[in-house]
């Protein structure tokens, strides 16, 4: 492509135009829809939008390739702010344990859970890890995901925690995609400590923690907070030694009982509490005031079979500012950030705009990224998604059906259904 492409003629132009910070109430339906729109895209980023035919006449100069987007959406590229797209190996055996009516802690006793994933995980090179989460990274991008969250949290102890992440540091390396990485050694106990939780959280805190920072390898700390998992002090300690060392926060958050976790997250100003399936009413009243992003994340409780979806709409009209992830694990393997958007309509009772608010500027915010990507206004990054439909309100509806046909990372086709057009070659 040319240094300077104008997509034009979109049904849609879908800007999400607006404060340069996540939305929360009714500006999460508030897209800035542009009709038969047209953006310009110089040097990576964007340089003007509006209504075709005035763009065309303000830069109708050579060496400008034109894309019609006609009958079709443009609309910022979308970010997933909570993945585990770094594991090895499969739990599909689960299943059947889930339809036969085995809870969580039943499988976790038959060899399943997040232990047998540190299992498969500690015993792969890290070649292995590599390719198998580069595999699920490239879906991802073609189903219009341009930036990535992921997490450690499958090895358990120092080396492999470390060498998951310098894995998620090597795949945004040489993937057109940007991962920011996230350090959750306390996602679960290890069997090597079993009984002696404790005894992890200071190791994590005074061992693993340092070396992560001393490598630079995350952005942020994460923690379940849960029962069975890490009590709020627990979790507050592990926080509170990343906080100190340079990291940013957030909080696995309520997800199977209201274990305190929205609370801990407003008290330390994390950027998101994630999941949130049970929250206290303290803990989102909590989270509106300190502006702490929710991530929802409906596709766990899909694949839970009878899982708790988390009541969205009451923390809209709150004013908890909501965002959407895929949750991409072993147990709840989704690639696709338009599933994700039907989830949420269809389970969480969001409507189509929020959907799309929830998974551009609002995921970006959860990142700390809301003023470089999530709308399309100038200045930002070109990240941008064609859509095939007319309409965003379409995308929840046709479920089941990747609706991308172009994915642009920094100006640069990554992927593409496009007649005439060639993604980047490592895509």
């Amino acid at each position: 492509m040319s240094e300077t492409t104008i997509f034009m003629h979109a049904s849609e132009l879908v800007t999400l135009r607006g404060p340069k910070r996540s939305r929360a109430k009714a500006e999460m339906s508030e897209l800035s829809i542009i009709p038969d729109g047209a953006v310009v895209v110089s040097d990576g980023a964007i340089e003007d939008v509006g209504r075709t035919e005035s763009i065309l006449k303000e830069h109708d100069a050579s060496g400008v390739e034109r894309l019609d987007a006609s009958g079709k959406v443009v609309m910022p590229g979308l970010v997933d702010p909570h993945t585990h797209v770094v594991f090895a190996g499969s739990r599909e055996f689960e299943l059947d344990l889930k339809l036969k009516g085995k809870t969580y802690l039943e499988i976790m006793a038959a060899g399943g859970g997040i232990l047998r994933t540190v299992g498969d995980t500690r015993a792969a090179s890290e070649q292995e890890l590599f390719e198998q989460s580069a595999a699920r990274l490239r879906s991802m991008i073609s189903h219009g995901s341009t930036t990535v969250e992921a997490k450690s949290g499958y090895g358990l102890d120092k080396d492999v925690e470390l060498r998951m992440l310098r894995t998620i540091r090597r795949l945004g390396e040489e993937l057109p995609v940007d991962i920011v990485p996230t350090f959750m050694g306390a996602h679960a106990v290890p069997p090597e400590f079993a009984g002696r939780p404790d005894d992890y959280v200071r190791f994590v805190a005074e061992d693993v923690l340092p070396a992560v920072a001393r490598e630079n390898l995350a952005v942020f700390c994460d923690v379940f907070c849960e029962a069975g998992a890490f009590d709020p002090d627990q979790s507050r300690t592990v926080l509170m030694a990343a906080k100190a060392l340079g990291m940013g926060l957030k909080v696995h958050a309520d997800e199977f009982s209201s274990s305190g976790g929205a609370e801990l997250a407003a008290e330390l100003g994390a950027v998101s509490a994630e999941h949130l399936a049970k929250p206290s009413d303290d803990g989102i009243m909590a989270m509106a005031r300190k502006d702490v992003i929710g991530v929802m994340l409906p596709g766990t409780p899909y694949t839970s079979m009878g899982g708790v979806y988390p009541d969205a709409r009451r923390l809209i009209d709150i004013g908890v500012p909501v965002a959407l992830g895929t949750d991409l694990n072993p147990n709840c393997w989704n690639e696709s950030m338009q599933f994700t958007m039907s989830l949420a309509c269809y389970m969480l009772k969001m409507t189509p705009a929020e959907a799309v608010t929830a998974a551009t500027v609002n995921s970006a915010a959860a990142l700390g990224l809301e003023k470089k990507i999530g709308t399309l206004e100038r200045g930002k990054r070109a990240d941008i998604v064609i859509m095939d439909v007319q309409s965003h309100a379409m995308i929840p509806c046709r479920f089941g059906t990747n609706l991308c046909t172009l994915v642009m990372k920094d100006g640069e086709v990554v992927w593409t259904r496009e007649p005439g057009l060639s993604p980047r070659p490592s895509v």
